[in-house]
């Protein structure tokens, strides 16, 4: 399996020659089965530059998977330059949405409103159908299998799980780790200690042994008392997560958009400094556009 890394910032695009190492798009991965099946999770600003690359390659067969519906991993999808070319076939997967009632088909319907785009899906070209995807549910494409984790955001997001003989990767999309909402000796404080324990078990056991993780890390552990609730992790929690979990590598992404790449370095590394380096542990490296992995 080959993973390439195609929009690794978070929240809003952020171009400009503070970002030009790591780069400024916002989330998209490529992932290649061994028999080069396409899977791409999460149609960020970065989809854009994967679909130039692509059509290199026509006709397309594509399996997109969506982690949820929030700007910046959906905001490329409409730029995805295969959809508007006969011959390609795309399938779109995505979580169901208790806010809207509605399942991933919406998210195309309403962004290809007249409203915001001047092209409706009616007048694209390609194939293109959906995948309301379950909790828990696995994907096979082709050789490959892509299995959904609930993970812990203020919509539903869908961690993934790929994998393909013996070899694998997850996804977080965006996450925040698990917190409890009450104060200690409020009387629902001990029932939901033990929700709280049991949905950590449960993403634990989805990523675990994995051989790479790529995971929201997008704040330091000064940012992150101010921006509780928001749904994104930090470079510390991410790291307690990949060792509990026993991966290999932690792919660090989601980075805060306001961040230079040299702050980004910065934060990395005090980071590291408060993680020493244990035997067992996962090798921890900052996600960048273009970055490669082989699996």
């Amino acid at each position: 399996m080959k993973v390439r890394l195609w929009g690794v910032r978070g929240s809003i695009a952020s171009p400009g020659a503070h970002t030009l190492r790591y780069g400024g798009n916002t989330t998209c991965i490529e992932v290649r089965s061994n028999d080069n099946d396409l899977i791409i999770l999460d149609g960020g600003t970065g989809i854009f530059a994967l679909a130039q690359e692509l059509l290199k390659e026509l006709p397309i067969k594509a399996n997109i998977f969506i982690t949820h519906t929030h700007w910046d991993h959906i905001q490329g999808l409409p730029f995805f330059t295969p959809l508007y070319i006969p011959g390609n076939a795309l399938h779109i997967h995505g979580p169901f949405d208790p806010v809207t009632n509605s399942g991933i088909e919406k998210v195309m319907d309403i962004q290809l409103q007249y409203s915001y785009f001047p092209v409706r899906e009616a007048e694209m070209r390609a194939t293109i159908d959906y995948t309301t995807m379950k909790m828990g549910q696995t994907v096979t494409v082709g050789g490959a299998s892509v299995t959904s984790t609930l993970l812990s955001h203020p919509v539903v997001n869908f961690g993934y799980r790929v994998e393909q003989d013996g070899k694998s990767m997850f996804f977080t999309g965006d996450h925040e780790p698990p917190y409890n909402i009450y104060e200690p000796g409020d009387e629902d404080y001990e029932e939901f200690e033990n929700i709280i324990a049991e949905k950590e078990h449960d993403i634990i056991a989805a990523m675990q042994g994995v051989d790479v993780l790529v995971a929201d890390c997008s704040y330091s552990i000064e940012e992150y008392p101010m921006r509780r609730g928001f749904g994104h992790g930090t470079f510390d929690s991410s790291i307690r997560m990949a060792r509990q979990a026993g991966v290999k590598k932690l792919v660090c992404t989601h980075h805060e958009p306001t961040r230079s790449d040299t702050q980004l370095e910065i934060i990395f590394a005090e980071a590291l400094s408060r993680h020493p380096h244990q035997p067992g542990d996962p090798e921890i490296i900052l996600a960048r556009e273009g970055l490669e992995i082989e699996i």
